[in-house]
């Protein structure tokens, strides 16, 4: 799991916490997550990596998760800031966060994105085509109100529950309330 630069980095550890209970973690933080953490949450990075099983330095391309002959089920970048997708977009692997993510497209492995964005340029869109185009699952942090949230918390749960049956971790929990399950009452 890579987390990226853009708003929105509460996505990313709200993902974590859940993941945390039933998955075995691989945490990747970028530069300018780290600092977002701080600005946006009342979060201390070591927290945040205290959630996952293991962290791994986004330079340090020696881990085995940058390798193919490595087997993992796939990737999750959330949030993934503009500069991140592009990079994928592009073929360019110069962290450890787009390394995986290119692992993963090249082995046919899941990959979960999750821009946080507003609004998107013609470039974004194209980079969002691109990546879908060779495997990614895009999924725009974008909340939907139909389960009527009460406050963040919720509309962030929102994000991570659609995140993790797009992984194909169906939780049956009660992260959210889905469509016809009296949520749209």
């Amino acid at each position: 799991m890579g987390i990226t630069g853009a708003s929105g980095v509460v996505y990313g550890i709200r993902l974590l916490e859940v993941l945390n209970d039933i998955a075995e973690t691989h945490l990747i933080v970028s530069a300018s997550a780290k600092k977002i953490i701080s600005i946006e949450t009342g979060y201390e990075l070591e927290e945040v990596y205290a959630m996952a099983s293991h962290v791994y330095d986004n330079s340090d391309f020696t881990v085995a998760v940058s390798s193919g002959s490595v087997r993992y089920d796939g990737a999750m970048i959330v949030p993934c800031s503009m500069k991140t997708l592009g990079s994928i977009a592009s073929g360019i692997s110069t962290t450890l966060i787009t390394r995986v993510a290119d692992v993963c497209l090249k082995e046919g492995r899941k990959l979960v994105i999750v821009p946080r964005e507003t609004p998107l340029s013609l470039i974004h869109l194209q980079n969002m085509v691109t990546v879908k185009k060779a495997g990614a699952i895009v999924l725009p942090a974008s909340p939907a109100y139909y389960h009527k949230p009460q406050n963040v918390r919720d509309m962030v749960d929102f994000i991570v529950a659609r995140a993790l049956d797009s992984f194909g971790i169906g939780l049956e929990t009660d992260l959210i309330r889905r469509w016809g399950t009296g949520a749209n009452r």
